[in-house]
């Protein structure tokens, strides 16, 4: 964990951040600091391939330079977190991308932001 304030912005944030969404202010100000946000690599595979998909390629491009930045703050997808993430999609029935990138903000033990309501009424998560 970084520090206390820090925080894994799931996929739905990025994009609406680097497609300057309706919310992207909202998620501005935690990607504005990005000393303090944990980047899971599922959230990078999710991210660029909807950008390359529904945006462009230069757009994705561009938040896959800025992932590029963040070394020590990425979190790798390992045993422990595929165990937890396991064990949270069998309870919560999440998708196994969702439950990934939750169990990784849970194994460092910091909110997940994200836009998405299927994680409503799990712990740690902020939906904006």
């Amino acid at each position: 964990m970084i520090g206390s304030e820090s925080v894994v912005v799931d996929s739905s944030g990025w994009v609406e951040y680097f497609g300057d969404g309706p919310k992207a202010a909202a998620f501005a100000r935690y990607l504005d600091k990005p000393e303090f946000v944990l980047l899971p690599t599922t959230v990078v595979y999710e991210v660029y391939k909807k950008l390359s998909r529904e945006r462009s390629s230069e757009m994705a491009q561009r938040f896959l330079s800025e992932a590029t930045g963040f070394d020590e703050r990425i979190i790798p997808l390992d045993i422990p977190i595929a165990e937890f993430a396991a064990q949270v999609s069998l309870e919560t029935k999440l998708a196994m991308a969702d439950a990934i990138i939750y169990a990784s903000a849970r194994q460092h033990r910091v909110v997940l932001v994200t836009l998405d309501a299927h994680f409503a009424g799990l712990p740690w998560v902020e939906i904006l």
